[in-house]
């Protein structure tokens, strides 16, 4: 069908109006969820809207120096919320519930929780290396296989019941989905043509790129406002490969990371914690503890001597499947599973 030159102008005109509109409409979405961005609230429950928060909530005082040469302690976020990061820490005695457990030993984990003495440290698995969440989360879709979320929300409630000094541990640099959906954070291939993965196909976040601390700083705060005291950052480190591309100092990189962290996230009521395999990370300044996971209970004395930590009973726990006491000098988490609880 032959359309006149008349008709064909008057199509374009239309078509051109409504890309317009289309494009307003993006726009005002776009500025409508920024606004909508400072009144989320994070519960158990999940992410919601509370518009009885006003921008005076949002915003902090300037910092202003002693005038004084008297030691003072130090305040990130200060205002009506202000927190003193200096709070003394105490041993961490207890159980951790991972991701296995999680998924396979639901009940047995519930049983065995009814069954901890009120005030038992707990950590729990909240973020695993692909990137799942387990609990809901604005940060990803992606939710891990085989694990019913309400009933993660079910355990937290009946730890805090129990006020359980909660512990969550979450993946920090091994990430497969963030690192997929921002590639510019990922370490790349020493080709410099696509992201490295690992021997488990996971990608690794970039400790000095501004987008994957941001990210992890949001884990944070969604982690605080579920009620835990404290949270464990897991694979904060480099993968050990010459495959990566990185110019930097990789050692500087992990402890400015670190550093970060624990400044922007730290209060006295909120612990910021890191993983290792070795005993020589170095941790930031503030309330921060450093855990070890599969040492042998042989050399526990010795790789507590060579942690360079401020309280080798505070400051040091041991992750461990194994009923050793030689693991009892220092701070310890066992599994919950294998507890001997008491009725």
């Amino acid at each position: 069908m032959n359309l006149s030159y008349r008709t064909r102008r008057n199509l374009q005109n239309f078509g051109i109006f409504v890309l317009i509109l289309l494009l307003l409409a993006v726009v005002v979405w776009a500025v409508w969820m920024l606004w909508l961005d400072r009144y989320v609230v994070y519960t158990s429950d999940g992410a919601k809207l509370n518009f009885n928060l006003s921008v005076e909530d949002l915003s902090g005082e300037s910092a202003v120096s002693p005038n004084t040469a008297e030691t003072v302690s130090i305040y990130y976020n200060e205002g009506e919320n202000a927190v003193n990061t200096s709070t003394d820490l105490t041993q961490v005695t207890g159980y951790y519930i991972d991701s296995d457990m999680l998924a396979k030993e639901i009940d047995l984990v519930l049983e065995q929780v009814q069954l901890l003495p009120n005030g038992t440290p707990v950590m729990i698995d909240m973020k695993d290396a692909k990137g799942c969440f387990y609990y809901i989360t604005t940060l990803s879709s992606h939710n891990p296989s085989g694990v019913d979320l309400d009933t993660v929300t079910d355990l937290l409630r009946l730890l805090k019941k129990k006020d359980c000094y909660l512990i969550a541990r979450v993946s920090a640099f091994r990430d497969y989905f963030y690192g997929l959906e921002n590639v510019s954070h990922g370490l790349f291939h020493r080709s410099r043509q696509y992201l490295w993965q690992d021997s488990g196909r996971c990608y690794w976040l970039n400790p000095s790129s501004e987008g994957t601390l941001v990210y992890l700083m949001q884990t944070a705060t969604e982690i605080k406002a579920l009620g835990f005291d404290e949270l464990v950052f897991g694979n904060f480190y480099f993968p050990d490969t010459s495959d990566i591309y990185f110019t930097g100092d990789k050692a500087s990189a992990i402890a400015n990371a670190a550093n970060r962290l624990v400044e922007t996230c730290g209060s006295e009521n909120f612990c910021i914690s890191f993983v290792s395999n070795t005993p020589d990370f170095s941790l930031p300044a503030g309330r921060t503890r450093l855990y070890l996971e599969n040492q042998s209970a042989s050399a526990v004395n010795s790789l507590a001597q060579a942690a360079t930590v401020p309280d080798k009973t505070v400051n040091l726990v041991f992750l461990t499947e194994v009923n050793d006491t030689r693991f009892d000098a220092y701070g310890v988490l066992r599994p919950i599973t294998a507890a001997q609880l008491e009725q």
